[in-house]
């Protein structure tokens, strides 16, 4: 709920929906207020997430008074779930970034770590249309529901990632809370069968230890995951892990470290031109992807389980959030280099 009235008649304001968990209200609150008062706005409105509700509610509350701008206040779950409410509404969508790998904010080059500059683009950048990713998901009853994604749906290793790592274990040891997991599964290799086709094309079959479908291509680290992710080219990315023992995970996490540097590199990005394609871990893109399992499978959105599923269909919905950004970001986006084409699967 707000803690403030109604805004004065005729004058815009912000909303900030926050988890009470992760974000620093007794910094935060000042800023807001400064710049509020700066441009001249009527009081900011805030909406608190809950324990069973990742942002949801507190979204739809925000969006019913007609806020100018919504701030984010959470980690990527939290952006996730307004996301889902904000999407098509046309209002900007601010991020500070309160979580383990905010992983949006750094696609969009949103201010890690210093909450005044993120309030600053809030109150002052640009706007930019980026892709949502819609995930329609169906478990071993038959029961369907729909989700929608910012950055990442995952099954194999990254959901088990999600689904085994604890709340607590990410505030205490951020990033570092995965490497028990990842080492876990990394040990067993174990391999699924999936039947899968992009774009209403051939159905086709394969064995992979994990399937990502990405709306953005780099994890923390600036690791990247699949270089050819653009987060509003209309496109979706999947990429399937599928490796032949440890060497095989070997060579994935080489190839993947020399994508991190191709980008800061031209030494890598030429070394990485001159390594041919590695069959344990394949690209393609496209507008959707639908895949059925043999076994239900785990399956994660931004960092959060959604549960078992036999079925997904996973589409994307081109320009449909408006993200506001600094305006240096928006003109370097504007300014991207042509990016690699993806191998097909």
């Amino acid at each position: 709920m707000s803690t403030h009235d109604h805004p004065a008649a005729g004058r815009r304001h912000a909303a900030v929906v926050y988890n009470p968990v992760k974000t620093p209200l007794e910094r935060l609150r000042p800023v807001v207020a400064e710049y509020e008062v700066q441009h001249g706005w009527a009081q900011t409105r805030w909406y608190e997430t809950r324990s069973d509700d990742a942002g949801r509610a507190a979204a739809e509350h925000a969006l019913a008074a007609a806020p100018a701008v919504v701030m984010v206040a959470g980690g990527d779950g939290t952006v996730r779930a307004v996301a889902e409410v904000m999407q098509g509404t046309g209002i900007p969508v601010a991020l500070v970034p309160r979580g383990t790998g905010n992983l949006l904010a750094r696609d969009v080059g949103a201010p890690l770590n210093d909450i005044a500059a993120c309030v600053s683009v809030a109150f002052a950048g640009e706007d930019r249309f980026v892709d949502v990713g819609v995930a329609e998901l169906e478990d071993e009853s038959g029961t369907r529901r729909s989700h929608t994604f910012m950055v990442m749906a995952g099954i194999g290793l990254d959901a088990k990632m999600a689904e085994s790592t604890s709340t607590i274990a990410k505030k205490h040891l951020g990033w570092f809370a995965y490497v028990t997991p990842i080492a876990r599964s990394v040990i067993a290799n174990k391999l699924f069968h999936l039947d899968y086709r992009i774009d209403g094309g051939r159905v086709r079959s394969t064995r992979a230890h994990t399937v990502i479908v990405g709306n953005c291509g780099t994890l923390t680290g600036n690791m990247v995951l699949i270089p050819a992710a653009i987060i509003d080219d209309g496109l979706l990315d999947v990429v399937m892990m599928r490796p032949t023992g440890r060497f095989g995970w070997a060579r994935i996490g080489t190839r993947l470290t020399l994508q991190g540097l191709a980008r800061r590199s031209p030494l890598s990005r030429r070394l990485l031109q001159q390594t041919p394609d590695l069959h344990a871990l394949a690209y393609v893109q496209g507008t959707r992807f639908e895949a059925r399992f043999d076994a239900p499978h785990p399956i994660e959105l931004d960092g959060d389980s959604f549960g078992h599923i036999t079925r997904v269909r996973v589409s994307v919905r081109p320009g449909a959030l408006r993200v506001r950004v600094s305006a240096r970001t928006n003109s370097v986006e504007k300014s991207t280099a042509a990016r690699q084409r993806p191998s097909r699967l």
